[in-house]
């Protein structure tokens, strides 16, 4: 009998293509969702409401692994102290309750799987490599990353092996990180963040995707594991290869830090700042990234 994977988060950008990778590998599928949706061969769909506390409890004890995606988006809004309290509860409230179902039901999992981010190591510009081991930041990135991952360890006190991913940029064709920028570019007025000195560490959503598919089979995965591409891609020569491949080179001026500061308040650090990561671990896993060079990787994205 096929094993079921439910999925929080499986209606976003990276949800739905894993939820096409786990069923081309035989896996059944369970979203919960917050609307009513009409159930597929393969697919589930159960109700949550996170605002009354409430998950339908069938999509816990009918699972066989849980993969953790869901969260507010970190750069839709500015951050508001109500804002960073959303983005906050988004990620750590539904483990929560997941937990206390899996404690109250004495229900096991073969694994829960977690996506983190690599902001645990803070809104930063430094020549360091961060690895797994690196400290988390004290900022508003940094504390936020840990707290999500503190609620996912809670998972693994019941015994269940748990693994978090900490993704970078997540590329994709005319999706994520690209359908937020491509359009300037496109339309001939992509310009330089900043000092464009900022490392972007950037994973290809297929990649990803064949990461958290490794995170179910493989059971020796357990922990932390960052899920980006080690290179020295920065803001300025990713917005130079944009324009190459949209035929033009760059003419206007950087925007300089003030203006993105002005329009952005202290969200502003997310896209002005950015640390190179190490996928050193992930490799020593076994994990073999199909998607490696930034040009050719955008390439394929905008094509």
């Amino acid at each position: 009998m096929a094993k079921n994977v439910l999925l929080t988060g499986g209606t976003g950008f990276i949800g739905k293509h894993l939820t096409d990778v786990l069923i081309e590998n035989g896996f059944t599928i369970s979203i919960l969702s917050r609307s009513n949706k009409k159930n597929t061969p393969s697919i589930t769909y159960y109700k949550w409401n996170l605002k009354d506390n409430f998950i339908e409890q069938d999509a816990i004890l009918n699972a066989d692994y849980i993969i953790h995606l869901a969260g507010e988006g970190i750069v839709e809004k500015r951050w508001t102290k109500k804002r960073k309290k959303a983005i906050l509860e988004s990620r750590t409230k539904p483990i929560e309750l997941i937990f206390s179902i899996l404690k109250e039901n004495n229900k096991t999992l073969d694994a829960f799987i977690s996506a983190s981010a690599v902001g645990l190591y803070g809104a930063i510009t430094t020549q360091e490599i961060c690895t797994e081991e690196t400290p988390p930041a004290n900022d508003f990135l940094g504390a936020t990353c840990q707290q999500w991952e503190h609620a996912a360890d809670q998972i693994a006190t019941l015994g269940i092996r748990t693994v978090k991913i900490r993704t970078g940029i997540v590329l994709g064709k005319d999706e994520g990180f690209l359908k937020k920028i491509t359009p300037s570019f496109k339309a001939g007025f992509g310009a330089i963040l900043g000092s464009g000195k900022q490392y972007l560490p950037w994973i290809h959503i297929e990649d990803l995707c064949q990461i958290y598919l490794k995170a179910i089979v493989d059971t020796e995965m357990q922990g932390a594991y960052n899920a980006t591409i080690t290179d020295n891609t920065t803001n300025a020569n990713l917005s130079r290869i944009l324009a190459h491949l949209y035929g033009y080179t760059i003419w206007l001026p950087n925007i300089p830090e003030f203006i993105i500061r002005l329009a952005l308040g202290e969200m502003s650090i997310a896209v002005l700042e950015g640390q190179r990561i190490s996928s050193e671990k992930i490799k020593k896993a076994g994990f073999e990234f199909q998607y490696n060079d930034i040009e050719a990787t955008l390439s394929t994205s905008l094509s």
